[in-house]
Order: C-alpha cells, then sequence, then structure tokens
C-alpha cells in the first residue's frame, strides 16, 4: 500500500506552481504510458495520485484555477469509474491519453511554469 500521507507531507512543501507542475508532470507520464498495454496498473496508480495532488492543491489557488481542478477531478473519477473498459479498448485507451495530454498542458499553463520573465 502506498504511503499517501508521506508523499501528501513531501507534496504540499512546494508552493503552488511546482505543485501544479507536478500534476501535470503526472498527467504527461499517463499519456506516455499508455503506449504500453502492460501499464495498466500503473496508470491506475497515477490516475488515484493526481486525484489526490488535486485535493491537496486546489484549496490553496485562486477560484478560477480551483474551478478548472475539480473539473479534471471529476474527469479522473470518471475514467477510474469505466477504468477496465478504457483500458481494454485501444480506441479508447488512446482516446484517453490525448485527453489526458490536453489536460497536462493546460494545467502546465496554470502552473506559470512557463512563464518567460
Amino acid at each position: 500500500m502506498r504511503d499517501w500521507n508521506g508523499l501528501k507531507q513531501r507534496y504540499l512543501q512546494d508552493n503552488i506552481s511546482i505543485r501544479l507542475g507536478n500534476l501535470a508532470s503526472n498527467l504527461a507520464r499517463i499519456k506516455s504510458r499508455c503506449r504500453n498495454s502492460a501499464n495498466g496498473d500503473m496508470v491506475a496508480s497515477l490516475l488515484q495520485e493526481s486525484k489526490l495532488f488535486i485535493e491537496w492543491t486546489a484549496k490553496d489557488t485562486e477560484v478560477e484555477v480551483a474551478a478548472e481542478l475539480a473539473e479534471l477531478q471529476v474527469q479522473l473519477a470518471c475514467w477510474q469509474y469505466c477504468w477496465e473498459r478504457i483500458w481494454q479498448d485501444e480506441e479508447q485507451r488512446s482516446a484517453f491519453a490525448e485527453q489526458t495530454k490536453i489536460w497536462s498542458e493546460k494545467v502546465l499553463n496554470m502552473s506559470g511554469l512557463l512563464a518567460v520573465n
């Protein structure tokens, strides 16, 4: 079993931009792991971790960002609910991967880490 409390303690030490960057990175990892059907358990774990990252971060963000994160969290929960069907169907898995890529880019933009000073 994963030590979610330890992860939470480490995760909350970072500022909001870094936390959002970590969430974006998780989503990008999900997309890349979808290429290999043997990675189903790993991707399922990343989905759960991403939901927790949102839970631990949204309350500390601006309202607009929190709303976007809430929408993403609902989408992650929907994917989890249909997980077996998505993962076993190559077309659905591919569509899922593309959606996580879009969300990854959106969250990375929200993080401000790409902003040029």
